[in-house]
């Protein structure tokens, strides 16, 4: 035993130290051995592996943790389900794009309420036709040039502060425009020209705040919300000028919008913020999920957590790129139907679609010409919706903006064809109403990608695209009053007006892009 127990020891010891044999008794090492007696089989039952009531809730509770990661959206959808509806009506975000959609119906109330009073301006001055349109147009005079100065100072100083000065300022020119008609008619083109210069930040800002206030996959849905308000101005417009002037007169209408939007520059400085960190009254939960979306989608959380952009922004390498021209001319395009049937269908409904077989009266042209307005607004919700359905189904962004615009300029191109074969008020104002409620989808296609291609970019790129729109405006609105004169009928415009529409959509689904684009190469 000695020999056998020895041996190993020694074996051992020569590999380790030569000193360690002086000390061969076996019997010290005896006790060493006791504290691993714990180990051995008959103590296993002091640790049993069988279920304690009290670990088994931990070993359950632990199971949707190590999941987590594989089914973080399975776990968000049911988030969603369960208060996503009611966290969204509520959170501080759909405040601030409520706020924005009432700005953009003032915007937009304002601009056709001389669509509405240029008819008895017109017969009470002795204006032609084509000088009528001149006149509107006055207003796309300042609307020419402000979007790209106010695109930039958007994204210099933020969106808040410059839709601010913009809303008041064209509140002062709608006010105003009572004493400027009966004053002389320069002072009268010069202050839609006003009203032109303010209204032109109103949607580069509107697009900042969204950027800043919406992750990716709620955007499109946003800016259809937005837009919505824009096309309910029209309605209001519309609908309410003709009741305002039968009780207060021609310049009725121009008073009260004026006074409302500086009311609303009240309750926006008052109740809202540039950005959510610097929103007081928004919830951390809502603020985490902002900035957790904006995080997955690799998008920037904030314009101002970048270096602020220059003031003058790099205009050359903006232009070189094909995505910036997709751009505008999609804006041309949608300007161009946009203004032509916002400012000529009251008189189109009134004395050239349906003078030979309907006497309609000017209230009644503008309730047939506010309809359509109502329809795009309701549309252009659901197509956002449609839009972030798609993206998050996994539909890349330049597929989805590629369907949302080609739906946009085909769908209005082929109703504005069938609108020329319209022999009531009722079947044109269906036709209206179906191609201004398809030039919705544009809102989704277009306007949100103006966010996407370059985010620190968003206000300049806006302001361009909206100059190219301008320019398409005008001439389309000059245009037409002149076509009419020319040609004696409003429909061969409308033919003119469904070509070009089907040449923008080749080109847009040619040269866009949902992709990040590079402007410092």
């Amino acid at each position: 035993m000695t020999t056998t127990t020895t041996t190993p020891l020694t074996t051992t010891t020569k590999f380790h130290s030569p000193q360690i044999p002086k000390s061969r008794n076996p019997i010290p090492q005896i006790p060493s051995l006791s504290p691993l007696k714990p180990l051995h089989i008959p103590s296993i039952p002091s640790i049993s592996l069988q279920f304690n009531p009290q670990i088994t809730p931990l070993l359950l509770r632990s199971r949707p943790i190590r999941s987590s990661a594989a089914g973080e959206a399975e776990e968000e959808r049911e988030r969603d389900v369960r208060g996503g509806v009611v966290e969204f009506v509520t959170s501080e975000r759909v405040k601030v794009v409520m706020m924005l959609a009432l700005a953009l119906a003032l915007c937009n109330a304002d601009r056709v309420v001389m669509s509405v009073a240029i008819v008895p301006l017109s017969a009470s001055h002795g204006w032609s036709t084509s000088f009528a349109g001149v006149v509107q147009s006055s207003f796309l005079w300042g609307y020419l040039v402000s979007p790209i100065i106010g695109g930039a100072l958007v994204d210099y100083y933020g969106g808040k502060i410059i839709m601010s000065w913009g809303v008041a300022l064209w509140s002062l020119s709608t006010f105003l425009t009572p004493w400027a008609a009966e004053a002389s008619l320069w002072a009268l083109l010069g202050t839609r020209a006003m009203l032109g210069i303010a209204e032109g930040v109103a949607l580069p800002s509107m697009n900042c705040m969204i950027s800043r206030w919406f992750p990716q996959g709620e955007r499109a849905r946003a800016v259809g919300i937005a837009m919505a308000g824009f096309q309910l101005g029209s309605t209001v417009g519309l609908v309410l000028s003709p009741i305002l002037m039968s009780k207060a007169g021609v310049f009725g209408p121009f008073v009260i919008f004026g006074l409302s939007g500086f009311l609303w520059v009240l309750v926006w400085l008052s109740a809202t913020s540039s950005s959510p960190d610097r929103s007081p009254q928004i919830s951390k939960y809502e603020l985490n999920y902002i900035v957790g979306k904006k995080q997955r989608m690799q998008l920037s959380f904030a314009v101002q957590n970048k270096p602020k952009p220059q003031v003058i922004p790099p205009f050359k390498s903006l232009l070189s790129k094909a995505a910036t021209w997709s751009l505008m001319v999609a804006n041309a395009m949608h300007s161009w139907g946009f203004f032509v049937i916002l400012s000529w269908m009251p008189i189109y409904f009134k004395s050239v679609c349906l003078m030979q077989i309907y006497h309609v009266d000017l209230r009644q042209a503008a309730w047939f010409s506010a309809v359509p307005w109502s329809m795009m607004a309701l549309v252009g919700y659901f197509a956002g919706a449609w839009s972030d359905m798609l993206i998050q189904h996994g539909i890349t962004i330049t597929v989805t903006r590629r369907i949302m615009q080609s739906i946009g300029f085909v769908g209005p191109g082929i109703a504005l064809i069938c609108l020329t074969t319209a022999r009531s008020p009722v079947v044109a104002s269906a036709w209206l109403s179906l191609a201004v409620g398809l030039k919705s989808f544009s809102h989704s296609g277009f306007l949100v990608n103006i966010q996407e291609i370059a985010p620190e970019y968003t206000g300049i790129l806006h302001g361009l695209s909206n100059t190219a729109g301008t320019l398409a405006a005008i001439v389309g609105t000059v245009g037409a009053g002149y076509f009419v004169e020319l040609v004696g009928s409003f429909r061969g415009f409308l033919w003119l007006t469904s070509l070009l529409y089907f040449l923008a959509a080749i080109y847009w689904n040619i040269f866009s892009t949902g992709n990040r684009v590079n402007f410092k190469e």
